[in-house]
C-alpha cells in the first residue's frame, strides 16, 4: 500500500481528477494549501506601484491511498495532467510514501481491502 501526495496548481485540479478517473482511481482527499518552492512567490502591484511580495502561493494538495498496482497509473495520470505546456516552475510535486496500515471504520476491514479498488 502507498500514499500518494501531490501538490499541484489549482487550475490543473479538474484535469488531474479527470485523468485519475480515467485510470479508475476515484478515492482522494483534496485540500487547498499555500506553499512556496522554486517559484519564490511574486511581487504584487497596485496602480503601478509594488506593494509587497507574495511568497506563499495557492496550491491544491491531493492525498490518495492506493494498492501497489495503482501506484504507477496514478503517478502517470497526475504527472501528465498537472504539467503546463510549456512546463513552468510551480507545476507541482508528487510524493509516494509507504503506507503501513489502513483500517475502514465502517466494516473493520484492514490493509488493501480497506482502501478499496
Amino acid at each position: 500500500m502507498k500514499m500518494i501526495v501531490a501538490i499541484i496548481r489549482p487550475d490543473k485540479f479538474e484535469a488531474v481528477q479527470a485523468a485519475l478517473v480515467a485510470k479508475d482511481i476515484y478515492l482522494m482527499t483534496v485540500s487547498d494549501v499555500r506553499g512556496c518552492g522554486t517559484q519564490k512567490g511574486y511581487a504584487e502591484q497596485f496602480r503601478g506601484s509594488k506593494i509587497g511580495l507574495i511568497r506563499l502561493l495557492p496550491k491544491v494538495k491531493l492525498e490518495i491511498a492506493v494498492n501497489e498496482e495503482y501506484v504507477k497509473p496514478a503517478v502517470e495520470a497526475i504527472m501528465g495532467a498537472a504539467k503546463s505546456e510549456p512546463s513552468q516552475l510551480g507545476d507541482g510535486k508528487v510524493f509516494v510514501l509507504n503506507l503501513e496500515e489502513c483500517f475502514r471504520v465502517r466494516t473493520g476491514e484492514v490493509g488493501g481491502a480497506a482502501i478499496g479498488p
